[in-house]
């Protein structure tokens, strides 16, 4: 069977893997058997993807990322360099937790910024923007910019990630699509 996809020659790619047409797999990057990723995603330098899991269409993954079992990506996500993710929430080197990984799922197109670190088990929202070197310790709403350590909310994201500025109505223009957005009850909708 042909491979759609490209490969460095100093990346390993584990039998078992599922990945799709127009990946690109950069220098000294590891996917492990049982990881799935999706069409066109780009694995940058030093990227390390476990077994289990799954990125979906269009994920792009910088240099120094590792993706550890219990993560699933959606489409369109972007993992900044060096970026954390976290699987068990009290790991002790003396202490097997394999059957203890936290699940966490990262909505449509948000963005995780660089030396972000996601502690396992806290969802990241739909294009939710997650300011470089921030600590998540708790579920990230969509469309949410969430800054600092541990992370907080300091307002909303456009899907083209611009900061949305809300008016008396409780509405915003991305400036850049001219997408509409509505704000009700601490939640953000895109206007149809």
């Amino acid at each position: 069977m042909e491979k759609n996809y490209f490969v460095h020659p100093t990346a390993c790619v584990d039998p078992g893997c599922q990945v799709g047409d127009g990946v690109r797999i950069w220098h000294f990057s590891h996917l492990m058997p049982g990881c799935t990723v999706g069409a066109d995603c780009n694995i940058g330098q030093n990227v390390f993807v476990a077994g289990g899991v799954v990125l979906g269409k269009n994920v792009k993954v910088q240099n120094n990322v590792s993706i550890y079992e219990g993560v699933v990506c959606q489409d369109d996500v972007f993992l900044g360099p060096s970026m954390v993710f976290t699987n068990v929430i009290n790991p002790r080197s003396a202490v097997n937790r394999k059957g203890e990984y936290a699940r966490t799922v990262v909505g449509k197109g948000a963005t995780i910024g660089a030396n972000a670190t996601i502690v396992c088990g806290n969802d990241i929202g739909a294009f939710a923007f997650i300011g470089a070197g921030a600590v998540v310790t708790r579920e990230v709403a969509p469309y949410s910019m969430v800054i600092g350590n541990p992370a907080r909310h300091r307002g909303w994201m456009s899907e083209f990630g611009h900061k949305l500025e809300f008016d008396s109505n409780h509405r915003a223009i991305c400036p850049e699509s001219h997408q509409e957005y509505l704000l009700e009850n601490n939640r953000v909708t895109k206007v149809k």
